[in-house]
């Protein structure tokens, strides 16, 4: 016989089973929207979809306000949608095309609205599509329009992401060293390090024996791959959300580790070391860990913040698993 306790535990349970089944249809629903208006912006454009999915998402990472998540989050300077000299912001298509605007009409109204999802796409499809439509065309448009070299590596490293899984949903991830083996870690981010002059700590140290399988915490690509004097023989991937991960103090690489490589959360990486603080070679210095550090870019400036509380979350995650 169960209890009025017991009872409330059941209830609460299974409240919060409804909801938890909410949220992940309402994620799937607005992932299909995207989907959807990408593929559709393809279609009229030749532009593959996983480039304007890139472009979208760059945006979205960037937004000051994340409080209420749109479907599309690309968005233009005023002037350069609807031309220098019409200053009454009119949408008329042709009246933008009159004033050397690059808005156009994406849906068939004759209007050119830079809050309509498909005028927004097609906008931007046909500026990328007015520097050709091959890769390095891309490149090129993509710089002149954000004139900034991390931006379109970002967004060409996302479309490769995309690309590579075939889906925009890509919220699995994983603890950065083996939950088989053991290790230790606590908040070291913002602690004082002192080689190579006074300066902040910017990561979490996890501690593990040499040759404890490092591993990708993330979708991504790899940037970079090779020695730093204070990390010793490191590694970058920059993920689908603007965020730089660093991987410092590795004993060695897994041999199919490349850069340009785009992984998946749990792809071994390499191995725990303590290289590092010296040239080529130096190791030794400290005990054996795994530096770990995450930098947000903002499309402006990129800065370290603490991954800690993210690597308590993905070691839950990888437990579950």
């Amino acid at each position: 016989m169960f209890n009025k306790r017991t009872y409330m535990f059941l209830f609460f349970l299974f409240l919060s089973f409804i909801l938890g089944a909410e949220q992940t249809s309402a994620d799937d629903s607005i992932y299909k929207k995207r989907m959807s208006l990408y593929k559709k912006t393809e279609a009229v454009t030749q532009i593959p979809w996983y480039y304007i999915a890139a472009i979208d998402q760059y945006e979205r990472n960037t937004e000051k306000d994340t409080s209420n998540e749109k479907v599309i989050s690309i968005s233009f300077p005023d002037e350069l949608w609807y031309g220098l000299g019409n200053s009454a912001m009119i949408t008329d298509q042709d009246v933008i095309a009159f004033f050397s605007g690059i808005g156009k009409d994406g849906n068939g109204d004759k209007k050119a609205d830079p809050g309509n999802p498909e005028d927004a796409l097609f906008t931007m499809a046909n500026w990328l599509l007015s520097y050709g439509p091959t890769k390095d065309d891309i490149k090129i448009g993509l710089w002149h329009y954000y004139k900034r070299d991390l931006t379109v590596q970002t967004i060409m490293s996302t479309a490769k992401v995309f690309q590579q899984f075939q889906k925009l949903n890509l919220k699995d991830r994983d603890f950065p060293v083996s939950i088989k083996y053991n290790y230790s870690y606590r908040s070291t981010w913002g602690d004082r390090r002192g080689f190579g002059g006074v300066r902040i700590h910017e990561g979490t140290d996890i501690f593990a024996g040499y040759g404890t399988p490092v591993k990708s915490t993330t979708y991504g690509v790899i940037e970079m791959k090779g020695w730093n004097l204070y990390g010793g023989w490191r590694l970058g991937i920059r993920d689908i959300n603007n965020i730089y991960h660093y991987y410092g103090h590795l004993s060695g690489y897994d041999d199919k580790i490349k850069v340009g490589q785009v992984v998946k959360p749990g792809d071994v990486l390499g191995s725990v070391g303590s290289t590092g603080y010296g040239p080529p070679g130096t190791s030794g210095k400290f005990p054996p860990h795994l530096h770990y550090g995450m930098y947000k870019d903002n499309g402006y400036s990129e800065w370290s913040f603490d991954p800690y509380p993210y690597l308590r979350k993905w070691e839950r995650m990888a437990r579950q698993k």
